[in-house]
């Protein structure tokens, strides 16, 4: 081959030749494609890369963190359509879409970026109904979060003057829809928690599409309305509307006016309630003075009170009766005890040996020692004997066993 005739380029010449024609294709600088999202990839610096495909071909596609202001995370699966320009990387030298906008296909972009967040919040346990704070039964004053100029606030301000006039309402301006309106909203219930002027507070605007309600899908006003120390009502848009403030607050309402409602009690039916209670109070009053008069007139006929001088007699009497028991008793115990005395008297007197004396006896003694047997004396020993009224000191001259040979 005679490559001097011929017209020879690099692979890098080739590749941005291609570019260059590509990047001055007015129809390629300006193009929607559609298809589904595969390959996805958030990298740390805030880029999008995936590929964009269809049943028969694939196409790389990249979104700058720059370009990257979407409502939505895009996901594996989801069928798209991508906005951007066509371009070819020198490099690789394929081409690929470089994207400054991206639309769900079939579905809008606000609804997906709603549908992700609420998903999300819930997975945290933003709405589980256990964190739910509970709503104060009379609250004196009451914080609303709306635009000052809006139905929504004439109309809770008529609900609440109609239904619970004596309480006071503390209006915080804020915008309800815009980019700016999710902060405001934020610093409204920032400022009710850090000064505590309230009992409850509502949050909320009329009706509207997801256009002018998503300040209310702001995924930082909802953590803020799950954080509140007050109590929350949410009542943004129709009943058929559900924003992510919502399912945060400690209770939804389907509109302002409902919200007002809830917030406050009927004057009526808490008069209607307090007649009732007083009607209980009095007729419990009544029967508990029934009882009192009873117990007083029961009282009132006792025989106590009736003659005292009865019950003082009757005590009288069984005192007496029981002095008269008792001096009975004693005497007959002094009695038995002195019967006791004498019998033991008469035993001890029975064994005094000097009463036997007294009786014509005497008793010998050798020493201190009383005779018992003749053995125990010896002839020419000398002895004492015991009469009645002294002694008489002997000296044994003989002695004999038997007991009648000296009498008779």
């Amino acid at each position: 081959m005679n490559s001097d005739s011929k017209n020879i380029i690099t692979v890098t010449e080739l590749n941005e030749y291609i570019k260059n024609i590509i990047e001055n294709n007015q129809i390629l600088n300006d193009i929607y494609v559609k298809g589904e999202i595969s390959n996805f990839t958030n990298h740390k610096t805030g880029h999008f890369y995936f590929t964009v495909k269809d049943d028969k071909s694939v196409l790389k596609a990249i979104m700058f963190g720059g370009s990257a202001k979407l409502k939505f995370m895009p996901e594996n699966g989801m069928k798209v359509i991508l906005h951007g320009r066509i371009s070819l990387f020198v490099r690789d030298g394929q081409y690929q879409i470089y994207c400054d906008d991206i639309e769900p296909d079939g579905v809008g972009s606000l609804y997906i970026a709603y549908e992700q967040l609420k998903a999300k919040l819930e997975a945290e346990g933003i709405f589980d109904v256990k964190n739910k704070k509970t709503l104060p039964k009379t609250p004196l004053k009451i914080g609303i979060i709306t635009s000052p100029t809006g139905a929504a606030i004439r109309d809770m301000i008529n609900v609440v003057t109609r239904r619970f006039a004596m309480a006071k309402i503390v209006l915080f301006p804020a915008l309800v829809q815009g980019t700016n309106a999710p902060q405001q909203l934020i610093s409204g219930i920032k400022y009710f928690n850090a000064n505590k002027t309230v009992d409850i507070i509502i949050i909320g605007r009329g009706g509207g599409s997801i256009e002018e309600l998503w300040a209310f899908n702001d995924e930082n006003l909802a953590r803020t309305v799950y954080g509140s120390k007050i109590p929350i009502i949410s009542a943004v848009g129709h009943e058929t509307d559900f924003t992510i403030c919502d399912f945060a607050a400690d209770l939804r309402a389907p509109t302002p006016s409902a919200a007002a409602e809830l917030a406050v009690p009927d004057t009526s039916e808490l008069k209607k309630q307090l007649l009732n209670v007083e009607k209980r109070m009095e007729m419990l009053l009544l029967n508990r003075i029934k009882i009192y008069r009873d117990r007083i007139n029961h009282y009132e006929n006792t025989k106590v009170l009736k003659n005292p001088m009865n019950i003082i007699d009757d005590n009288r009497m069984n005192i007496l009766h029981i002095e008269q028991n008792l001096t009975s008793r004693i005497q007959l115990i002094l009695s038995n005890k002195k019967s006791q005395f004498i019998a033991q008297s008469s035993k001890l007197e029975a064994l005094n040996p000097l009463s036997i004396v007294t009786r014509g006896y005497s008793v010998a003694y050798k020493g201190k020692k009383i005779l018992k047997k003749v053995e125990d004396v010896e002839i020419n020993e000398n002895i004492s004997v015991k009469l009645s009224d002294g002694f008489v000191y002997a000296e044994v001259v003989n002695k004999t066993k038997s007991l009648f040979d000296e009498l008779f």
